[in-house]
């Protein structure tokens, strides 16, 4: 395959996992605003509700973060909008400069309400859509009424029509952890081979991981919320407190393996192979690999806390490498901290997996 259809292959794949990742999305975007449009049109009699589902379909939206919180935010900044628009319209009639005053007053105003800026754009894009589009029939503040329809049907479908919060946390869990498999493994070879270089670049994809950790933080934060307040993902609840748990460890272990791979490309400057330390690294591998399975089959998690709990136990710089150089068993002791975190990812208190540490 040349590299060109490789590539067009590639973004292919990449789009169908993205439409797959989405569907749930869509279908609650596309019957929240079908219902909060219908419900405007035909029991409150408004003849042209678009604000309904124009707020519906942005309050929800395809972000990450679908926590009621997040979209009540948006409803409340969407309907800020549009009433301040309303107000200013009835009050001082259409026109540029009106447009200019409304649209200065909404974006102040948003700003002072709140600190997250995507909050004053929302308020901002309705206000326009007040200011410069004709208004329906239905006299004052018809649109604002809309605005309330539609977030009120947003909210309803984070309960009754819900994403599975379960299935984005654990995609995002297991692609971070799938990362520390792919940057230990290539520690690995690195130190087999005495290849600075190779280190450089896997210490570089060790830095890249800070995305993976605050977009699996989203997802169990997100489905959390998600899961108290909807009856139909209540049981999901479980095993999101259960990834919280392991994404406290991991985030920690995330940070000292950027410490790991640093210590590692700094020993290999002189070229030469560790083997002992390459060992110790590719043990660790496959337990990180338990780990990971360990977000789809809980009985994964015991067989990844046995095996970190028997290297801890036997990671001993100075037995390891007895005819070591400090820089070697400076690499071996960073591991230690890094084991000690992802222990403690699988369930086991920080104080009980610091005792397993020889000499401590």
């Amino acid at each position: 395959m040349t590299p060109a259809r490789g590539e067009t292959a590639g973004r292919l794949a990449a789009g169908l996992a993205r439409l797959r990742d989405s569907l749930p999305a869509i279908l609650q975007i596309t019957v929240t605003a079908v219902a909060a449009y219908a419900f405007s049109r035909y029991v409150v009699g408004h003849e042209q509700p678009l604000i309904s589902a124009l707020v519906a379909i942005t309050s929800l939206g395809f972000v990450r973060d679908a926590r009621p919180v997040r979209v009540l935010e948006t409803v409340i900044a969407m309907t800020l909008g549009i009433a301040l628009a309303e107000a200013l319209l009835l009050a001082a009639g259409p026109g540029l400069v009106q447009y200019a005053v409304a649209l200065s007053v909404t974006l102040a105003v948003a700003r002072f309400l709140s600190p997250n800026a995507a909050f004053a754009i929302a308020a901002a894009v309705q206000c326009s859509l007040v200011m410069l589009v004709p208004a329906p029939e239905g006299g004052p503040f018809v649109r604002t009424l809309d605005a309330v329809v539609g977030g009120a049907f947003a909210l309803l479908a984070t309960a009754v029509i819900p994403r599975d919060p379960r299935r984005a946390a654990l995609r995002d869990g297991r692609r971070l952890l799938a990362e520390h498999v792919a940057v230990l493994a290539a520690l690995t070879d690195a130190l087999r081979e005495g290849d600075a270089d190779a280190a450089g670049r896997a210490l570089s994809r060790a830095r890249s991981t800070q995305p993976a950790v605050e977009d699996w933080t989203a997802s169990v934060d997100s489905g959390l919320a998600i899961a108290r307040v909807s009856p139909i993902v209540r049981r999901s609840r479980f095993d999101l407190e259960r990834q919280r748990v392991m994404l406290s460890g991991v985030d920690l272990a995330t940070r000292n393996l950027r410490i790991v791979a640093r210590r590692v490309e700094w020993v290999l400057r002189d070229g030469r192979p560790r083997d002992a330390v390459a060992d110790v690294v590719a043990r660790i591998g496959v337990a990180v690999q338990a780990l990971e399975e360990s977000l789809r089959d809980v009985s994964q998690q015991p067989v990844a806390r046995h095996a970190f709990a028997e290297i801890l136990r036997h990671l001993d710089p100075a037995a390891i490498l007895p005819e070591g150089s400090q820089g070697e068993r400076n690499t071996l002791a960073a591991l230690r901290p890094y084991l000690v975190d992802l222990l403690t990812a699988t369930g086991v208190g920080l104080e009980d997996a610091r005792s397993l540490l020889p000499g401590d």
